[in-house]
């Protein structure tokens, strides 16, 4: 690693005062899962490292008819959370695919959503989910929706002196969630990960439809050719394998050395196919 100057703040407004102050020369250090190699490849080079570990950003609750997670929520207490399980288990389902239990032990929420892989887990949920995030600065506040958070490869709409303090989303009560990825092994990021949320009408028509891929591209985004094909119509296996073969319509990912374009492109039909039938067993499956 480069030499660089630590600190590990004790409140909230402390870190946030380090951060005004070295800038662009700072990183945030929660986890270390992907802060910790970077360092150790020198692909990053701050100056100085804020320990943000002891912060009280840990905190797991519904507030205002949402579930919010503090940024500090570690990978393996949201996969065990039965507040997560029982108000929107698409998060304990997504958690629980995370790399292995050294990464869920220490991995937090805030660090994932921050370093934007875009074939990470967290990242899928939140853009399936219609997520928020809260982001503080010694400015002040603002809260900034998923759809505009993620700007491009491990990219976002952070800056330099803000920090990524909680996350909220929409109960998914009465629908059926599901995520499905594929991996060249356990543990692996996704080359593909498709996330779906369906609920089902009393007519046994769905209601609503909420697919979204990761590992395509420079960020995880939402399929509305999927969803718009099967929103007012029964889910019948024929209707959801017509659907799913729209998002290999829908995706143009590039070869790279895990995969090629084309094998991705089939992964995308294969997975949403997965994702959507098990979605619609478990929304069938709810009580009226």
């Amino acid at each position: 690693m480069q030499p660089f100057e630590y600190a590990a703040p004790a409140s909230v407004d402390e870190a946030l005062a380090l951060l005004a102050r070295h800038g662009a020369d700072a990183k945030v250090l929660a986890g270390g899962q992907s802060l910790v190699p970077l360092l150790n490849y020198r692909l990053a080079r701050p100056r100085f490292v804020v320990d943000v570990n002891d912060l009280p950003l840990d905190e797991i609750r519904v507030d205002a008819g949402r579930v919010r997670l503090g940024a500090l929520v570690r990978h393996s207490t949201l996969a065990a959370s039965a507040v997560v399980a029982r108000e929107c288990p698409l998060l304990t389902e997504a958690a629980a695919l995370i790399g292995n239990v050294r990464v869920r032990s220490l991995g937090t929420v805030g660090g994932s959503l921050a370093h934007a892989d875009p074939a990470a887990e967290l990242p899928l949920a939140m853009v399936a989910l219609d997520a928020r995030f809260e982001l503080r600065s010694a400015r002040g506040s603002r809260t900034v929706e998923v759809r505009d958070f993620f700007s491009g490869y491990l990219t976002t709409v952070l800056r330099p002196d803000e920090l990524l303090t909680s996350v909220d989303a929409p109960p998914t009560r009465g629908a059926g969630t599901a995520v499905e990825e594929f991996s060249r092994r356990p543990g692996d990021f996704a080359l593909v990960a498709v996330a779906a949320i369906v609920t089902i009408d009393r007519q046994g028509r769905v209601e609503n439809a909420r697919v979204a891929i990761g590992g395509i591209d420079g960020v995880p985004r939402r399929i509305p050719a999927v969803e718009n094909a099967l929103r007012g119509e029964p889910p019948a296996t024929d209707r959801i394998a017509r659907a799913a073969e729209l998002a290999r319509a829908e995706v143009t990912p590039q070869s790279d050395a895990l995969a090629s374009g084309e094998y991705r492109t089939l992964l995308a039909g294969v997975l949403t196919k997965r994702a959507l039938a098990r979605a619609v067993s478990r929304a069938m499956a709810v009580p009226a």
